[in-house]
């Protein structure tokens, strides 16, 4: 399986994976972190600064960097940019009034040098409230479908309940190796096809 192939390529029982979790202030991006960690999310404070986990998971090691997302600690996001394989942004789906902003906070990053090309997974968080509009809408506000020079998906959850939190099979399936011109909008059908995936791409580096 994943972890034999590797071993064999790399010498170590696990590939590591940096990933940057970003988004604006209140869209439950620490609850969303905590959540993938397995960790009781009952209780969550504002991140003032920034948080790192390292998440384990089928032969993976998933070092995540949550970062506050208040307006006064945006402009310091680019200086945790840099070997970034995977871009996770989260939005709270149910603040309709703040989706022009997010929107450009978005459309800001994509265009960062360091990020050229990373894979983007959007988290449309919060579809256990009422007001949450849909992944679809949201995906067609923030314009996705014109993100030509990278994969990108975007996936409904809700991180207080847990449901739609996948990040093994985000991660896996949209990796730094699997950069390319055409954008990938669809939830994925299954953990082994993430892996499978993420074992072609890291064969590919290697050669």
């Amino acid at each position: 399986g994943l972890l034999s192939v590797i071993q064999r390529l790399k010498g170590s029982p696990e590939q590591e994976l940096r990933i940057v979790l970003l988004g604006l202030d209140n869209a439950g991006k620490t609850t969303l972190l905590k959540r993938l960690a397995s960790e009781e999310v009952s209780t969550i404070t504002p991140t003032q600064g920034f948080n790192i986990k390292s998440v384990h998971s089928h032969g993976l090691k998933l070092n995540v960097w949550d970062i506050g997302g208040q307006r006064s600690i945006r402009p310091y996001w680019k200086k945790y940019l840099g070997s970034t394989d995977l871009l996770i942004y989260v939005i709270d789906s149910a603040d309709q009034k703040r989706f022009e902003e997010t929107g450009q906070e978005l459309a800001e990053l994509t265009e960062e040098e360091s990020l050229t090309g990373v894979p983007l997974l959007v988290f449309a968080n919060k579809q256990d409230l009422v007001t949450a509009a849909p992944a679809d809408e949201i995906a067609e506000g923030l314009s996705l479908h014109t993100y030509r020079d990278r994969e990108w998906q975007i996936q409904a959850c809700s991180a207080l309940s847990g449901e739609g939190v996948q990040v093994e099979m985000g991660a896996c399936r949209l990796c730094r190796g699997g950069r390319g011109p055409k954008g990938l909008h669809s939830h994925l059908s299954s953990l082994q096809d993430g892996m499978n995936w993420i074992s072609s791409q890291i064969m590919n580096r290697k050669k």
